[in-house]
């Protein structure tokens, strides 16, 4: 009898077991379901009598399943969609969820800040180091940002100013909290033409009020006094006021030329020219002038070069206008050599002088509106402070390069290029 009863428990203990591990089993599956958000399609698994509650279990877990995934898919193809979209913008895009990480970015961020690689899901602020940009951020959320603002983001050596736009937007899953999408455009290019432009007022105001003071300045003595002011004083004013009146229409024709050369249409007339005859031609009429002062002007010319094509006009006046640097700079009776080569496919000009050469901190200026290295001199000897930016321009604009070598007490050799598109 009692090896009956024993039996009987170790069968229904064996029973239960196996219950128990159908239990496990069940769930452990349902569970492992929902990690992999894979329904679970096992139809003939049965749990003895809690079949029919399981079955109803795993039926409407099957369906939150299918329900996430299908959300999951429609999530994605919205994210792709609009990444795609925003993908073809110049401005750059980005949306931060409201933890601030990056959820998505376009390329166009990438392309203002280089080092912005591999970004997504990374918080903000470890991204764009700006605390400006971080409180736009927070105004935003908090619905009091201006419509536009306008943001200064310092990398490394220089400064990228931007244009943000920024806008709450509802998140594309479940996410409490909202979403912010940002619009960023570069406008850095137009802050530094904004930065020349008033430099470049500036300079012509500061250029112009000098003579047009002096000129005022000596017509009021004259007419004041013209009749009581001895003949010689008279002349000696009269002959002031005709230098710098010089002065004043030599600035105004380098800044017209500018001008043109800056244009959309700078009017470019090019035609075959044989360079040699050209640049001969241009120092014979230079050795013609008085003040030369007994510089002895040398020219070696390769003649493989021969015809180029070129607007002759405004080659020479790029020849006469380093040649003038040349013979201003230069002491009395010293050599100046203009060469002329064929070097890897471009005619290579150089013009070098013995005067007292240029600073190395002034080199990577040498060639701005204005610049002078001795602003005393120059203005002494005439010079308007252009003639060097219509040489880069007029050389710019036939495809060539043009830059200086010099050294301070070595003299300075100025170098363009034009390409070698002969006829």
């Amino acid at each position: 009898m009692l090896y009956l009863i024993t039996a009987a428990l170790g069968v229904g203990l064996a029973i239960a077991l196996k219950k128990l591990r159908d239990y496990r089993q069940a769930v452990s599956n349902l569970h492992q379901a929902i990690l992999e958000k894979q329904p679970l399609l096992r139809e003939g698994e049965t749990i003895g009598r809690a079949a029919s509650a399981w079955d109803r279990l795993r039926s409407a877990t099957n369906e939150l399943i299918t329900e996430v995934a299908h959300l999951q898919r429609v999530r994605s193809g919205q994210l792709a969609q609009l990444e795609t979209t925003l993908g073809s913008l110049q401005e750059a895009v980005l949306i931060v969820d409201s933890g601030n990480r990056l959820l998505l970015a376009n390329k166009a961020l990438q392309a203002i800040f280089p080092r912005a690689k591999d970004i997504l899901n990374q918080r903000l602020e470890l991204v764009l180091h700006s605390v400006a940009f971080l409180d736009y951020v927070e105004a935003v959320r908090a619905g009091c940002a201006a419509p536009q603002h306008e943001l200064e983001f310092v990398e490394g050596n220089r400064s990228i100013w931007l244009e943000i736009t920024g806008a709450l937007v509802t998140p594309l899953n479940s996410e409490r909290g909202s979403w912010a999408l940002f619009v960023l455009h570069d406008i850095t290019r137009q802050k530094e033409l904004e930065g020349i432009r008033k430099d470049f007022v500036a300079n012509v105001s500061h250029e112009l009020r000098t003579p047009l003071s002096i000129i005022k300045g000596y017509i009021e003595t004259l007419v004041d006094g013209h009749r009581n002011m001895p003949i010689e004083d008279r002349d000696r004013f009269l002959q002031t006021i005709q230098r710098h009146t010089d002065r004043l229409n030599s600035l105004l024709d380098d800044l017209l030329t500018l001008s043109r050369l800056e244009s959309i249409n700078p009017g470019l007339h090019c035609e075959s020219t044989q360079f040699a005859d050209l640049v001969t031609s241009l120092i014979e009429d230079i050795r013609g002038r008085s003040t030369v002062g007994g510089h002895f002007i040398s020219f070696a010319c390769d003649p493989a070069i021969g015809s180029v094509l070129i607007d002759p006009l405004k080659v020479s006046q790029v020849c006469a206008n380093l040649l003038d640097n040349a013979l201003k700079y230069s002491p009395p009776g010293s050599r100046i050599d203009l060469t002329a080569r064929l070097h890897e496919g471009e005619v290579e000009v150089c013009v070098r002088d013995n005067g007292p050469g240029i600073p190395e901190a002034d080199l990577p200026h040498i060639f701005e509106r204005f610049y002078r290295v001795d602003k005393g001199r120059s203005r002494e000897k005439g010079g308007t402070g252009l003639g060097l930016s219509i040489v880069k321009h007029t050389v710019q604009l036939h495809g060539g390069r043009v830059w200086v070598e010099s050294k301070l007490g070595k003299g300075t050799a100025f170098y363009f290029t034009l390409p070698q598109r002969a006829t």
